[in-house]
């Protein structure tokens, strides 16, 4: 296509001289229609919307010749054409019209949408982009129209129930909390060998935590780097979950692969865009506790019970030292403030045919919802440029992005405080506004905020992407690289955090600190080829990898300063430690090919392979191969199917093949030395911290897929079904070691085998769509089962207690409650190995599976006119261990209905008898029960996870503008049986995820 000028006069005033000046034959030939009949051309002009706005950018090409332009900024165009011509015009996501241009000089097109046309969804598969109908792969995909709609600032957060077989978790609602996420289960033994791998933008991101569990603070997950990627940059993101998908990624891929595609640049004017919000966020859950009234008569109860006439000096709530008539809601004080959240981001794009740009920013702060002057800030800038030669053989993508976060939030989470308080404690503050001890009785919960937490942590990444067209079918290309995060994290803690009678002074306070940067570069050359052969297509890729990731850290102690003021210099400290200084590297090379073959359309084949190199492995095991073949039968191209009314498409596809994780950090088969800290004839010493183990290799994961997609009434009716089975072998684990060898694990391979099947089903269907008024919806239900199938020695291993053959590594061994007994009061348990005692090695045998039964959404899509409207439900069926915080009856706050409880013999209730902690059999009963099938509730849910509606204001009012207004709501409501607070997390103490609210509005020009 070229590029039309908007400026009309200029372009018909070049036009006109461009024919006075040709002679008159050339004239003739310029304007003879096919046919041999000569006429002259005219001056076609019009605009090009969606109805209640202008589509910059759309494509208008005259049927059956090169002639094209494309809408400005404002969606207006101009072209020359002939009365006998046809235009089409097209928009990415629209239907294509044709229109006879006749006697016509204006034409005012309106596209509407389109999210039938599979067969021109292109998916990003990595090293290669294939149009959906043809993928031999299972790959979810969410793009920018679900993900604006999120307030949220984490990316993981915008795919919650919206991908089918992908489980994220939130595991806290700070402010830039992290998420867990999970693709088709858990397939490594430890924790840590579960993450995907992210990749943005062709660049390898490291999800890797970059925090110190010493001064991570708030944050129970430490800090994530994908906080520093800002949603509204992103254009799509894909989910590779099959071996199909993941093999090209061999070793990175056992977990699945999250790409992300940041916006890019599009042809046209230069356009702004302009989008500022304000959000208000509260706790989702707050648990219903006893009133003062409830809680006094539980503990004078308690203390009946255990025959204690007199209470004792210590029991403040109870013995008339605390006002016995005062009344806190100690989560409403600690965790029920308001966060106020400001976002604002803007943008420029534009560009001609050859090169297109964008420039976009954000700055987004969010403060919490507990007491003090806290706050979240990030702001990120993003810059991408697309370019490519007159004769488009060359080709040029650079991409860039750079972002801060600065974290000034409190360094401990209260809402476990908030919860367990009595309900007539004391109050927070004397009457001159400072911390009240109310005379050394308790322990103020403020005090813990005099801590400070901080973290100010940098991101850049950087990618270019070369390309050169040898031939039309010969492309070589590269695919250069960079990120960079640093991290620099500190923990203080001042005396004032004691209670004054302590007598404590800044020779107490102390500080902990984290420098924690991380480099990385990636280069892959590559080559693709594609041919016909007989009826068929042949596409060929060749690449290889070259990576370098450098992690350097400093962990530090400092304790005793001259003064508070001083503490956040290392240097005035009496006592400095270091817990850890070091730098690791990871090197990892690769070669990677692929090979597809498409038989009219019909038959599908897919090869990939991939050889890789890891440096996480001692000699002889560094290199390992793998690879997977995918096969799909598009049926519904089948001659005796192309008449059918009802089936509009379908295809049948399986994959097979194996992929690898070497998650295990760096150094690990090698023999590696610590300083000890002792010093010896001025000499520090060192001492061993692991031990060589030359047989460290990879872990292997094969993986099978089978599926099938379903079109019907020209696909406004789209089913897709999967069923996997993945089973990770050769794992990677830590082997316990006799304290006698000096060391307390092997890092080693382990004979054991873990298995993850299941299915995943989704619906799409257009359900009205009139031009006017338009209604889709979106449904993904997923259940998967995890097993461990082998694991030799078993019994004998110190995992003997935490795993089952046969069984999910996510079950607990908990003891199996009976009740409470009738005549004594306190809670029973099955004595499993009869006899007559219950003890925690041999009775806590009762298997609970925690893992989900089954997750997914349901999304649904609504516009009329300018208005639309999009709302997504999130549900889970799982259950959750939930212990009480406290034995009832201690001087600990306890939900308001634990009420049915045994008082006196014969009685048949549900919670035992109350202790104020001298009963010691009560004692270690519920003790037992928080570790039972008793402490077990249904955490299921569904939840309202995010509603958004807009108002495009009609384009006739704001000439040369696009206004748009939204409000929307994430975690809106939750319906559950659950008590012990939010379902999602999946252990609680924690502060749940925030109900947030937004309101905003965004400008185009």
């Amino acid at each position: 296509m070229k590029f039309i000028s908007a400026n009309k006069g200029l372009r018909v005033l070049f036009y006109s001289l461009a024919l006075a000046t040709l002679p008159l034959s050339a004239l003739a030939r310029a304007h003879a229609s096919p046919s041999g009949k000569a006429f002259f051309q005219q001056s076609v002009s019009g605009t090009v919307s969606d109805g209640s706005g202008p589509l910059p950018g759309a494509a208008i090409v005259i049927k059956g010749s090169g002639r094209s332009a494309t809408t400005d900024a404002e969606g207006k165009f101009s072209i020359a054409a002939t009365p006998d011509d046809i235009l089409i015009v097209s928009f990415v996501g629209f239907k294509t019209v044709e229109l006879p241009v006749g006697a016509q000089a204006v034409i005012n097109v309106v596209l509407q949408e389109d999210s039938l046309q599979l067969e021109e969804v292109t998916i990003n598969a990595g090293y290669y982009n294939v149009k959906q109908k043809e993928s031999t792969g299972n790959i979810s995909r969410i793009t920018s129209k679900d993900i604006e709609t999120q307030p949220v600032s984490n990316v993981l957060a915008t795919m919650q129930g919206r991908m089918a077989g992908v489980s994220i978790t939130q595991d806290s609602g700070a402010p830039g909390g992290a998420f867990q996420i999970r693709i088709r289960g858990q397939n490594s033994l430890r924790a840590e060998g579960n993450d995907p791998l992210y990749i943005i933008d062709g660049v390898p991101f490291s999800s890797e935590t970059i925090g110190f569990s010493e001064t991570s603070g708030f944050n129970p997950s430490m800090t994530s780097p994908l906080n520093g990627i800002n949603p509204a940059d992103i254009a799509s993101i894909e989910v590779l979950k099959d071996a199909d998908a993941t093999a090209i990624y061999g070793s990175r891929g056992a977990n699945g692969v999250v790409l992300i595609t940041t916006k890019k640049g599009k042809v046209g004017k230069t356009a702004f865009s302009v989008t500022a919000s304000t959000s208000a966020g509260k706790v989702t859950t707050m648990l219903d506790l006893m009133k003062t009234e409830q809680y006094l008569a539980m503990r004078r109860q308690a203390y009946a019970n255990d025959g204690i006439t007199e209470y004792p000096a210590t029991a403040y709530d109870v013995n008339g030292t605390w006002d016995q008539n005062r009344y806190t809601d100690w989560q409403k004080e600690l965790i029920g403030g308001t966060a106020q959240i400001t976002s604002l981001q803007a943008s420029v794009s534009g560009g001609s045919e050859s090169t297109q740009y964008q420039l976009s920013g954000d700055y987004r702060t969010e403060t919490t919802v507990m007491p003090g002057d806290f706050s979240y800030d990030r702001g990120s800038v993003h810059f991408n440029a697309n370019h490519g030669s007159p004769d488009d053989r060359f080709k040029l993508t650079f991409s860039s992005g750079y972002s801060f976060q600065k974290n000034d939030l409190p360094a401990a989470d209260l809402t476990t405080t908030s919860r367990n308080l009595a309900p007539n404690a004391p109050a927070l503050y004397k009457p001159d506004g400072t911390l009240n001890w109310e005379n050394n009785t308790w322990t103020n919960p403020l005090a813990a905020l005099e801590q400070q937490f901080t973290a100010n942590i940098n991101t850049l990444t950087a990618s270019t992407v070369l390309s050169y067209a040898v031939t039309p079918s010969l492309i070589i290309k590269a695919n250069l690289g960079y990120n960079e995060v640093a991290n620099s994290e500190s923990k203080t803690m001042p005396s004032t955090m004691y209670n004054p009678s302590f007598g404590y002074g800044s020779e107490s306070s102390s500080i902990e600190l984290n420098q924690t940067g991380r480099k990385s570069w990636i280069i892959e050359p590559q080559v693709s080829w594609s041919g016909n052969w007989s009826k068929g297509k042949i596409e060929a890729l060749a690449g290889a990898t070259f990576q370098r990731q450098q992690t350097d850290r400093l962990f530090q102690f400092g304790y005793g300063f001259p003064s508070n003021t001083l503490m956040n210099n290392l240097a005035a400290a009496s006592l400095v430690y270091v817990y850890t200084d070091d730098m690791t590297i990871y090197k990892y090379q690769a070669l990677f090919a692929r090979v597809n073959y498409n038989w009219d359309g019909r038959y599908i084949v897919n090869l990939t392979g991939r050889r890789d190199g890891s440096s996480r492995f001692g000699p002889g095991n560094q290199f390992a191969n793998f690879g997977a073949v995918g096969a799909a039968w598009i049926f519904s191209n089948e001659d005796f199917l192309n008449e059918s009314k009802v089936l509009s498409f379908g295809k049948i596809r399986g994959s097979y093949g194996t992929t690898g994780n070497d998650q295990i950090g760096d150094y690990q088969y090698y023999n590696t030395y610590a300083t000890n800290g002792v010093t010896y004839d001025g000499i520090i010493g060192l001492q061993p911290t692991r031990l060589y183990n030359p047989n460290f290799g990879w872990e292997i994961n094969k993986k099978l897929e089978a599926g099938l997609e379903l079109g019907f009434f020209k696909d406004r009716v789209f089913a897709t079904a999967s069923w996997y089975r993945n089973r990770s072998s050769n794992q990677l684990v830590g082997i316990p070691l006799p304290g006698t060898t000096g060391f307390s694990v092997l890092t080693a391979n382990l004979d054991a085998e873990v298995e993850n099947s299941g299915v995943e089903f989704t619906l799409r269907t257009i359900n009205i769509d009139n031009g006017a008024f338009s209604w889709s919806t979106s449904f993904n239900i997923a259940a998967n089962r995890n097993k461990l199938i082998a694991f030799p020695g078993l019994e004998a291993s110190s995992y003997a207690t935490t795993y089952r053959i046969g069984e999910s590594l996510s079950i607990v061994n908990l003891y199996g409650y009976n009740g409470v007994n009738a005549e004594t009061g306190r809670y029973e348990f099955t004595d499993f190995n009869g006899d007559g005692t219950i003890s925690y090695l041999d009775d806590r045998k009762a298997i609970v599976d925690l893992t989900p039964s089954f997750f997914g959404g349901l999304q649904n899509q609504l516009q009329y006119k300018g208005f639309s409207l999009d709302f997504l439900f999130h549900f889970v069926k799982q259950e959750n261990l939930a212990p009480t915080p406290g034995a009832p009856g201690t001087a600990v706050n306890q939900r308001a209905d634990i009420a049915d409880v045994w008082s006196q013999p014969g009685d048949q209730a549900t919670y035992q008898r109350f202790t104020a902690g001298f009963d010691s059999a009560a004692m270690l009963a519920f003790s037992q029960f928080n570790s039972s099938t008793g402490a077990i509730q249904d955490a299921s849910f569904i939840r309202l996870k995010n509603i958004a509606l807009s108002y495009d204001v009609p384009a006739s009012l704001i000439k040369g503008t696009k206004l748009r207004l939204f409000a929307t709501g994430q975690n809106v409501f939750t319906l559950t049986s659950y008590k012990n607070g939010d379902p999602e997390l999946r252990f609680g103490g924690s502060l749940p995820p925030l109900r947030v609210f937004t309101g905003g509005v965004q400008l185009s020009f």
